[in-house]
């Protein structure tokens, strides 16, 4: 994936008549963050100078960065991406981006898009069972990650809490999901019946889990 910001500063105006709607328009908008994969970066690219070109703007290339996220083992550095002959500045640190001027909306949907994707991968499946320590270790990176975007960010037991609640009402709201039998109201319709569990790995486990939070959060 390639992140590449655009917006506010970094598109400026070819043509300074204020009558031209379609420049001031664009020139007073926020920061945006561009994400496509990188066989399609440099037609994106295009594409959106040409769009420029019709507007009569032009992109700020010294206020453009070059974000290449890539998982698999056997990397392969693209080509660089050239906007108006001038090669776009590649980093390599989510801090990187913000010293570059990148304001905290934009730094904050960057996180949500590669960095909490990650870590709230299936977490209504293992975070139940994870050690007081594995929790803690996952919350130091998002503490760094705060740090760096320079506001609060959601941890990942407020993450997983609210999946499990989200999930479970979608279950229980599905009479053909081969779980909804599990989720019982009792005769007063104001709790879920409790499931039974002999061992803390089943009482970790999502559906217990989620019996308690749906009855700890009031009335269904």
């Amino acid at each position: 994936m390639v992140l590449s910001d655009y917006g506010k500063s970094l598109l400026k105006p070819t043509n300074p008549d204020p009558s031209d709607a379609a420049a001031s328009g664009l020139h007073n908008e926020k920061r945006n963050i561009l994400m496509v994969e990188c066989s399609s970066t440099k037609q994106e690219v295009e594409h959106l100078e040409g769009w420029c070109r019709q507007n009569n703007l032009c992109i700020n290339v010294k206020k453009t960065k070059e974000m290449i996220v890539d998982f698999r083992r056997g990397r392969h550095l693209p080509s660089p991406l050239y906007i108006g002959g001038t090669a776009v500045e590649v980093v390599s640190s989510f801090r990187r981006l913000r010293r570059a001027g990148l304001g905290s909306s934009v730094l904050t949907s960057f996180y949500r898009c590669v960095v909490e994707s990650v870590l709230s991968s299936c977490i209504i499946v293992w975070h139940g069972s994870c050690s007081a320590a594995e929790k803690k270790a996952l919350q130091r990176v998002v503490k760094a990650a705060q740090r760096t975007v320079g506001c609060s960010l959601p941890t990942t037991t407020d993450i997983y809490t609210s999946r499990c609640r989200k999930r479970a009402s979608c279950i229980m709201k599905d009479p053909t999901h081969t779980a909804h039998e599990l989720f019982v109201p009792l005769p007063s319709g104001r709790r879920l019946r409790s499931i039974k569990s002999r061992t803390t790995r089943l009482r970790n486990s999502f559906f217990l889990e989620a019996v308690r939070l749906l009855n700890s959060g009031g009335p269904l």
